[in-house]
């Protein structure tokens, strides 16, 4: 199958000319049922070609007995029958020449070995014959323009959504149906929904792949568990990009307990939190904490289409009650909305059409800002016109609920958004559905609560923030083998960290105590010894450290480094000690690398030293990196104040730093076959000008590292 088509069979899925379903039954409860039913009710202009043997009518058209006997060659094929019929369906949807499929029913891998055998049946056929299969065990999708119903989801049980940009791609069902009625009930249209199920063939990176270039479809609301090809969801990510869709996405299975529901739950790998988060981050998705905001934000997206909210934001706050406006300030500051002072021009402006009102921002204005049309207008225009923020965020409250205020609101804040078309208006408020819609209409992002508000500011500008940053043009790094033994110790770690351009300090190996007397008279001055053994990462726990030592007692440390090997890990593997300057000033950091299992080699900086376990401060981002994300890395600690000069302090030599994380990431990508793990720490960040020093070095490669996680 050739997946660099993803628009291959997804035509059928979403565009469907004509619908068979597998299982048809006349019961509407029933999912063989539920589908039919919709199809009918909401006027699916396409063909319906009920299938079941038991029967002549399927809800007043006639049935079918088998796939065979269909008077023509179905776009889609529903399928709604059970483990082994699922499979024989499927294989003469196949031989009619089917487009595409969609497998409701469960029996599969979720359901033991005898089901895992069947979906990977599933999967040899989508791949010998092209007929792209969706599922199994999964809700189906939907084209809401088309009224193309492939799904049972009881979301659609009353009324289909409006049409409208924002399309769904989910891999759990239930997620993506409350999402779907979520969508509906704020007022938002829907253009496509897809929930992908087990993912024996199509999975959720290939339907958003198709939705980038699907002109239905303005943006992209993604809930996933977990990814089973990382290049599939990479690319899918960067076309949506390319394309100007805001992919906005809800991962879940964040928590240690989380992953492990997750791998159960899809038989996938759940991988590390962190790296899907610079996976979003590096190929331009926002990633949002809850179904809620997943929801909100895409609702608001859609709404406001091309205004701006710039990629620094700030809010201008209008609110009828000052406890209201110290509650949005609050809020704002927890997510990082900035709160500028309007112009002095605006303020008179404000006071000139409410002389009671406060005009600082947040604008307190009274209940008497909803006294007329003209009064509201007159404000939120002034707002908007005030250059000094970015938004403007109205607190409505419970005005929509009110006939009297709903009028008043909507006829001033159509006016007023007309006249503004570029910038963006958030409105806080509760209401009914109608209500919320008519607001959406006028280019109004309208969210529940003030927290969700100012979150939804801030993620709107993320969207435009990765909309005019672009793709980040990246270095191929082909892949080597690691030189031999690189990995065996300390000492042959560095050498090989240092051909690829970091620096470490002065250090020789020595195998005998009047070799570590020589060594030390050649550094001179006080050094610090440690022991070389492939088999012992934390040298200090079992004496395997001396520091401060004089050239005189160089030989007595090197006796007792080497008894103390012997003593606390006699099976341990004795390279010799490695005699090192003692080193100091700078600010200590760590560097390291990890290599994930779904998306590979990821770089990280952090606070390093003795306490960098205990602080955890560190940023993280997919390998290689460019000496530009090496800085935006270095900008995300909360200790970047001690690298940019705080309290007096000299500047660090930041741009060595990012050079040295650059180059340690590009040593990941290059040796990602054999290296699992690297740790730098500490490295001692000198003042701007005089580089950066590392001080310890450990390469831990994959068959050591699956070893100390099976222990």
């Amino acid at each position: 199958m050739d997946l660099t088509s993803p628009a291959k069979g997804l035509n059928a899925l979403f565009s469907p000319r004509s619908i068979a379903i597998v299982g048809a039954s006349s019961e509407p409860t029933k999912t063989g049922g539920r589908p039919m039913h919709m199809l009918l009710k909401y006027g699916y202009a396409g063909a319906i070609w009920p299938i079941n043997p038991k029967a002549d009518v399927v809800q007043g058209l006639p049935a079918f007995a088998s796939v065979d006997d269909l008077p023509g060659v179905p776009d889609l094929v529903l399928v709604a029958v059970p483990g082994v019929g699922a499979v024989a369906a499927l294989e003469a949807a196949a031989a009619k020449g089917a487009g595409a499929a969609i497998v409701l029913s469960a029996g599969f891998a979720e359901s033991g070995p005898e089901g895992a055998a069947r979906q990977e049946r599933l999967t040899a056929l989508a791949r010998e014959t092209g007929m792209r299969i969706l599922g199994p065990n999964c809700l189906g999708a939907l084209s809401v323009r088309e009224r193309a119903i492939g799904t049972f989801s009881v979301a659609l049980e009353n009324e289909m959504p409006k049409v409208g940009g924002v399309s769904i791609v989910s891999q759990s069902g239930n997620i993506g149906s409350a999402a779907l009625r979520q969508l509906k009930d704020s007022g938002a249209g829907l253009a496509r929904f897809v929930a992908t199920g087990n993912e024996a063939d199509l999975q959720a990176a290939d339907a958003l792949e198709w939705l980038a270039t699907d002109e239905e479809t303005s943006v992209i609301l993604c809930c996933i568990e977990t990814c089973r090809d990382a290049p599939r969801l990479t690319r899918a990510l960067d076309r949506a990009r390319a394309a100007g869709k805001p992919v906005i996405v809800l991962k879940i299975g964040t928590s240690e307990a989380g992953q492990k529901a997750a791998q159960s739950h899809t038989g996938g790998l759940a991988g590390s939190d962190r790296v899907f988060d610079a996976v979003f981050l590096r190929h331009g998705a926002v990633r949002v904490r809850s179904l809620e905001e997943l929801v909100q934000v895409g609702a608001a997206v859609e709404a406001i289409g091309v205004r701006h909210v710039g990629t620094t934001p700030s809010a201008a706050m209008i609110a009828a009650s000052g406890g209201f406006g110290i509650m949005m300030a609050d809020a704002a500051a927890q997510h990082g909305v900035g709160v500028n002072p309007l112009t002095a021009a605006t303020q008179a402006r404000i006071r000139a059409a409410l002389p009671l009102a406060a005009t600082a921002n947040p604008v307190d204005a009274t209940a008497q800002m909803s006294a007329s049309p003209d009064i509201l207008e007159t404000l939120v225009d002034a707002a908007l016109a005030d250059e000094a923020n970015s938004t403007v965020c109205l607190m409505l409250a419970l005005g929509m609920e009110i006939p009297r205020l709903r009028t008043v609101f909507t006829q001033a804040l159509s006016r007023v958004t007309a006249r503004h078309p570029g910038k963006t208006l958030v409105a806080c408020l509760s209401g009914p559905s109608d209500a919320i819609a008519e607001l959406r209409s006028f280019g109004i992002a309208c969210f529940p609560t003030i927290d969700a508000a100012m979150g939804g500011i801030a993620a709107l500008a993320k969207v435009e923030a990765i909309r005019a940053a672009g793709a980040t043009a990246l270095p191929l790094i082909p892949a080597a083998p690691l030189p031999a033994g690189s990995t065996r110790n300390e000492a042959s770690a560095k050498a090989v960290l240092t051909d690829a351009g970091l620096t470490f300090a002065q250090e020789i190996t020595v195998t005998s105590a009047s070799e570590a007397t020589d060594a030390a008279t050649r550094i001179g001055g006080p050094v610090a010894m440690k022991v070389l053994s492939p088999d012992i990462q934390h040298k200090s726990d079992i004496g395997g450290v001396e520091l401060g030592i004089d050239p005189s007692g160089a030989a007595a440390a090197y006796t007792r480094i080497r008894d103390a090997v012997a003593r606390h890990a006699p099976d341990a593997a004795f390279d010799g000690v490695l005699v090192a300057p003692m080193v100091k000033g700078g600010t200590e950091m760590i560097l390291g690398t990890v290599t994930d299992p779904i998306f590979g080699p990821a770089v990280m900086v952090g606070l390093g030293g003795v306490f960098a376990e205990i602080f955890k401060d560190t940023a993280l981002r997919l390998a290689p990196v460019t000496e530009a994300e090496a800085a935006e890395m270095l900008r995300e600690l909360r200790a970047y104040p001690l690298l940019d000069g705080a309290r007096g302090r000299a500047p660090a030599d930041k741009a060595a730093l990012c050079a040295a994380i650059a180059a340690l990431s590009r040593f990941a990508v290059r040796h990602a076959q054999d290296v699992a793990e690297i740790d730098i720490n500490p490295v001692l960040v000198r003042d701007d000008g005089q580089g950066v020093l590392a001080l310890d070095a450990l390469i831990i490669p994959h068959q050591t590292a699956q070893q100390e996680a099976a222990q």
